[in-house]
């Protein structure tokens, strides 16, 4: 059984936004943040007790340069995030170490450069890669590692820039946003990418992207309300919806019997996809029998991990371990959109054996990305 026994801590949670007066001033700036979910009350400072000394490794932890936003477009009301997504210096450790997270894996803010074209994102996913490993991690070696990203626009050179991040800059994988240009990445442009994931043997990590025009005229716009739509579509329902189908293609077009070792790493407790688990187990598997190598649901036992990302509720955290077990759960806060306190506390304060939350907070990622131990 898990279940959250909030005990009394040391210190105070800085007050938040509350989730109207974010979204409202959100709809000014056309952004809202990833982390919409409700958490349990009683969440507070680090905790000071039992599991106090839990090591936590984030893996859904984003940051941000003024380039970055400026090149895709995106703006932020003032205080929103929280923290400074484009700090990745002294203020983002001395963040970590009041909740105690004691180790990030940085990723690039959604799109990162993907949507960017030709030879501008080929060019600006090496500058950014490059600056994280030769400017950011080697300031502060023991609390950094990162995500590569790529210039998927141009998916014949991203390739070389996963091996190049990888080998060359010590990167653990590389994170992807949604579609690509209206594709997923079970389309055929995109098996050079899988194919040197797997040979390098590092996950890709899917997060979710915004709604293409066209998905947001079919599906979300005529609600009356711009901004309605826009958080609809967005952190509201649509974009974690538009990652659990695309694992869905992935396995249904046979990714995972042509790449058998490639792994994938999808956050916000699994997008959506273990509460659907039996139901697609049930109907794609009649109909894959002929067309598939293993089960469907077997292929999220070989080739998926879940992370915790924004989603810190003990009924969800039980049901992705009855999907998935404890050897394929991760821990991650999608900071700074959500608060490190909130992750840190919630996983220390869940009702689970000592040795299943290190397993969350940092051994399954050891084993997944062959670090540490830590």
């Amino acid at each position: 059984m898990i279940d959250a026994h909030p005990q009394p801590r040391h210190g105070t949670v800085r007050s938040a936004l509350s989730r109207r007066e974010f979204l409202g001033r959100a709809a000014i700036f056309g952004f809202t943040a990833a982390a919409t979910t409700v958490l349990p009350a009683g969440v507070s400072a680090t905790a000071a007790g039992e599991d106090g000394d839990l090591f936590l490794l984030g893996l859904e932890e984003h940051f941000a340069t003024p380039e970055l936003q400026r090149l895709n477009g995106i703006q932020f009301p003032q205080g929103t995030p929280r923290f400074d997504i484009n700090n990745v210096g002294a203020g983002r450790i001395a963040d970590m170490d009041a909740a105690g997270i004691d180790l990030q894996v940085l990723s690039a803010l959604t799109p990162g450069a993907q949507n960017l074209p030709g030879a501008e994102g080929v060019a600006y996913a090496r500058k950014l890669n490059s600056w994280v490993a030769n400017e950011v991690i080697p300031a502060y070696p023991d609390r950094f590692r990162a995500f590569a990203t790529l210039p998927l626009s141009e998916p014949e050179a991203a390739p070389d820039e996963l091996e190049y991040a990888v080998r060359e800059l010590g990167f653990l994988g590389c994170m992807t946003y949604g579609a690509i240009h209206g594709k997923f990445l079970d389309h055929p442009d995109f098996a050079p990418v899988l194919a040197r994931a797997e040979a390098l043997d590092v996950p890709i990590y899917i997060h979710p992207n915004w709604a293409s025009p066209q998905v947001m005229d079919i599906y979300y716009n005529g609600l009356g309300n711009e901004w309605v739509s826009r958080v609809l579509s967005g952190a509201g329902y649509g974009w974690h919806q538009e990652v659990a189908l695309q694992c869905l293609r992935m396995i249904a077009s046979g990714v995972f019997d042509r790449f058998p070792r490639l792994q994938i790493i999808v956050g916000h407790m699994g997008e959506g996809l273990p509460f659907f688990y039996w139901r697609f187990g049930d109907d794609l598997a009649r109909i894959t029998t002929d067309t598939l190598q293993k089960p469907v649901q077997q292929y999220f036992h070989d080739n998926f991990w879940i992370t915790t990302s924004a989603f810190f509720r003990d009924e969800l955290l039980r049901l992705v371990l009855s999907v998935m077990g404890e050897d394929r759960v991760l821990f991650a806060v999608d900071y700074p959109f959500v608060s490190n306190h909130a992750g840190a506390d919630w996983l220390r304060a869940v009702d689970l054996p000592r040795t299943v939350k290190e397993k969350i907070a940092h051994k399954n990622a050891e084993k997944l990305f062959k670090i540490g131990p830590f």
